[in-house]
């Protein structure tokens, strides 16, 4: 008899992505615990008057294993996490951490300028600073007063 590996619950990340875009942190958690065979970085974005920041985790991937593109005001990063003891495979006790081809996008907001778009790889963390358009970051308006 073969064995044949499967994944039942492989397409489950894309519903897990779906579900957290349509109802946000109200439902932050629910699916924290579900695994599936897949592996894709963690990844934090914040922002300031100034820019907004990605800033993704990629322990043991070298900067020639990922690709980061920009398209439509679209942000993609991918990539893969390869495992080196493949050839060692029955010699391994426990295999905890995740390997595979990954692909993450994000949409960016039109006030991101895309030509100023920066990125910086260091200790497997990737930063990616997305500067904002000049008429949109805020500014102060100085109102005179008159008085009669």
């Amino acid at each position: 008899m073969t064995y044949v590996k499967t994944a039942p619950f492989a397409g489950f990340k894309t519903f897990q992505d779906d579900f957290s875009r349509a109802f946000g942190d109200a439902c932050a958690g629910i699916f924290d615990n579900v695994q599936v065979n897949t592996w894709a970085p963690r990844v934090d974005v914040y922002e300031d008057d100034n820019v907004i920041k990605l800033v993704a985790d990629l322990p043991g991937v070298s900067p020639e294993a990922f690709k980061l593109s920009i398209e439509n005001f679209k942000l993609t990063l991918s990539g893969e996490r390869k495992f080196e003891g493949e050839d060692q495979k029955e010699n391994w006790h426990r295999v905890e951490r995740r390997y595979g081809a990954f692909e993450r996008s994000f949409t960016l907001p039109k006030t991101v300028d895309v030509e100023g778009v920066k990125a910086e790889f260091k200790e497997g963390v990737l930063t990616v600073s997305l500067p904002k358009r000049e008429e949109v970051k805020p500014r102060t308006i100085n109102v005179e007063v008159k008085t009669v």
